[in-house]
């Protein structure tokens, strides 16, 4: 299969390009470097696929219209995994502009020019953070999901709608894939798991909203992309569909995980809980697990400890 994939260079994407390569599939990475985290990281983090004979690897913005439209013309994926957006919640606040042009201009340019050349699945990166605080626990699929809290779940939510516009008016198969706190080897330096044992190790202080009793559903990384390759490989014409492990965790239980793996205490403070964050991310993968067979298999402790053994070699190094 010939499958096209942006943000290819992040974390979640080169994990991606990996599995597809070790398949057997051609994958056409795209991905524009951009300057939100250390370009130098992702690059390290696509090293291994400089020269695989079946990794095209593409420089570029896909909010540059023309650029993508090429891409596509030259390459003609038969199908897509969009993953490339500007991420983070809090980061969000105060740049919907940003939002809306990358997250939401950029879908579309991919969107057009899937159909223009009859690409036959678009498989989209989307977030639990859609949920807002809905009161509906574990968060279902069919949730309105009508309240955001931040920019970047509007604008996530925003291209699942016009995904279905998509899929009605021309026959795309659209599937969201709502992700539920993505963690492993490779994450980046503005998620948690990094945040709190790059904190422990330089001795910074680390603020846990509402006194560390957030709960969040934790997923590994290779259950995710488990859950990308089902999404590719089985076009469901449009859907909506939770990866999570369905087990919310505690976040003062979360730090203590890592500080017994590191070693050290974490020194935290309590800061007031943003608007923009919910006190709970509870993932009901019932609709995954019939859809996509999806198994989520890596249990936190498992997980961390995997995330931990990349920082020493890879950060700390």
């Amino acid at each position: 299969m010939q499958i096209l994939i942006t943000g290819a260079a992040g974390f979640i994407g080169s994990h991606l390009c990996e599995r597809l390569l070790e398949r057997g599939d051609r994958v056409i990475a795209l991905d524009n470097f951009n300057d939100y985290y250390d370009p130098a990281r992702k690059r390290e983090n696509i090293h291994q696929l400089h020269n695989h004979p079946r990794c095209i690897s593409c420089e570029a913005d896909i909010c540059d219209g023309e650029t993508i439209n090429r891409i596509f013309a030259e390459q003609r994926p038969e199908t897509v995994v969009h993953l490339a957006a500007y991420g983070a919640v809090r980061y969000s606040i105060g740049r919907a502009k940003l939002y809306t042009d990358v997250n939401i201009g950029g879908s579309i340019n991919l969107l057009e020019a899937a159909r223009e050349i009859g690409v036959k699945n678009f498989v989209f990166a989307s977030t639990s953070s859609v949920y807002g605080n809905t009161q509906r626990l574990p968060f279902v699929e069919t949730d309105p999901c009508n309240q955001p809290l931040a920019p970047y779940p509007a604008s996530k939510r925003a291209v699942e709608l016009m995904g279905y516009t998509y899929h009605h008016l021309h026959g795309l198969n659209f599937t969201a894939l709502r992700f539920f706190n993505v963690y492993g080897p490779r994450g980046r330096p503005d998620m948690m798991p990094f945040i709190v044992t790059d904190s422990i190790i330089k001795q910074r202080e680390i603020g846990l909203f509402n006194g560390g009793q957030m709960q969040r559903d934790w997923t590994y990384i290779d259950d995710i992309v488990d859950g990308i390759i089902a999404a590719l490989d089985k076009p469901v014409g449009y859907e909506l569909i939770n990866l999570g492990r369905g087990e919310p965790v505690l976040m003062t239980d979360f730090v203590q995980i890592i500080e017994r793996l590191v070693g050290h205490k974490a020194m935290l403070s309590t800061p007031p809980t943003p608007l923009s964050e919910p006190k709970i991310t509870f993932a009901d993968i019932v609709k995954a697990r019939r859809l996509l067979d999806y198994n989520p298999q890596t249990p936190l402790k498992t997980g961390l400890c995997r995330f931990w053994e990349w920082y020493q070699q890879e950060v700390m190094d």
